[in-house]
Parts: structure tokens; sequence; C-alpha cells
């Protein structure tokens, strides 16, 4: 009888393909899902066969998804595992610290020569193909950073329901935004960076993410209008 597979277990790729997910990746990330073609990227693979993304993943759209599982495993792994060891003592106990479990797990996924454009592809991915970005998630590779919500929303200050909502999207779209430029920063190696490389600028990003977690809520100030154009 023939053993059932594990729909969860990554894919075994052979190198040329994995090579094709690695180019794939960096021209997506630098021209958007919609800006680079099967073609494109076999030639950037130095494939000879432009057929060879078909050959290997199907469809572009397979291609894409399996990109995205890729990171999004690596990331949610680790951030369960800092999950379950903080909550093993107790914690977490600050709004930072849950931000540091957001933030960190993203950074260096696959190596010190291909980690440098992850982020950013998600970022556009997102902006550009928002249902694919989120049917490649699901469930089940997004269950970290569901825990990660639900540890801010119990340690955030009292407000309402909907502003509290508000702000862990802002705060979503923030971090993600700030580790996507330090990405497209450090991935430029004709000039040095004095801010980007250094870890308190990792540690900044998630201060100011916890500032606008943390912020005052004034009703008076929403209820407002807003500052008219001359």
């Amino acid at each position: 009888m023939a053993k059932s597979q594990n729909m969860n277990a990554p894919i075994i790729r052979s190198p040329s393909s994995e090579h094709i997910k690695n180019v794939a990746l960096r021209l997506f990330a630098e021209r958007g899902v919609d800006g680079a073609t099967v073609r494109d990227i076999a030639k950037a693979a130095g494939q000879k066969n432009h057929g060879a993304v078909g050959y290997h993943f199907g469809t572009k759209e397979a291609l894409v998804r399996e990109i995205v599982v890729d990171g999004a495993r690596i990331i949610d792994e680790r951030r369960q595992q800092m999950l379950d060891r903080i909550e093993a003592e107790g914690g977490p106990h600050t709004i930072r610290q849950v931000l540091e479990i957001i933030i960190y797990p993203s950074l260096a996924l696959f190596g010190e020569d291909e980690d440098d454009c992850y982020l950013r592809f998600m970022v556009v991915l997102n902006m550009t193909h928002r249902e694919l970005f989120t049917s490649a998630i699901g469930n089940q590779w997004n269950r970290g950073y569901q825990r990660c919500l639900s540890h801010l929303r119990r340690l955030m200050p009292p407000m309402p329901a909907t502003i509290k909502n508000q702000r862990l999207m802002f705060v979503g779209g923030y971090i993600a935004m700030m580790l996507a430029l330090r990405q497209t920063a450090l991935s430029d190696t004709t000039r040095s960076h004095s801010t980007w490389p250094s870890p308190e600028t990792l540690r900044h990003i998630a201060l100011t993410a916890s500032a606008i977690i943390e912020a005052p809520h004034d009703e008076s100030y929403l209820s407002e209008p807003p500052v008219q154009l001359p």
C-alpha cells in the first residue's frame, strides 16, 4: 500500500530548478511578477530551453507560490519556535518583545548570497497580487504571525477593537516595508551604508513600531476635520 504524501512537506527540487527559483525570486523582487516573463527567467538562469519554467514548475503562478512558501515556511517555523520558548517562560511580557519575534525570523532566510530580496518580493507581491499572496501563504504558514497578533492585542493599551485592528494593520505594513527597504539598500554593493547594517537599526524599527501601537488613543483628534489644502 502506498504511503500518503505529506502535503506540508517541502518539495525536493533538483539543483537546476532551485537555481531557477533563485533567479526568479530576484527578478520578481526587481520587476514585479508581471514584469518578469518565464522567458526572462529562463534566460537569466542560463537555460537554453525557454520552456524550463514550465517543465520544472508547470506554470508561472505555481513558481510564484512555491517561492512564497519557501520563505514563509522558514519564517513561520522560526516564529513558532521563539513563541513556544517565550510562552513556556511566561511571556511575552512587552510589545517590543513580540515585535522582535515578528522582525528577526524574517532575516537571513536562505544564506548570505540568496536572502537579500525575499522580503522585497513579498512586499511587491502583496501590493500587486494580494489574492495570490494571501492564498499562497494560507493558514498553514501564517500561524506564528497570528500568535504574535494575539499577544499584541493582549498587551496593547485599552482602545476600541477597530482601532486595535487598524494599528496592527499599520504596524504590519510598516515593518514589512522597512525590512524590504533595508534589503534593497544592503543589496546595493556600489556604496557603503552607515545605517542599515547596524543591529541598532533593527532595534529601532521595533521601537518605532511599538510607538505606533502604544500611541494614545485620542477620540477628539480623530473626530476633528483634516487640515484643508489651500
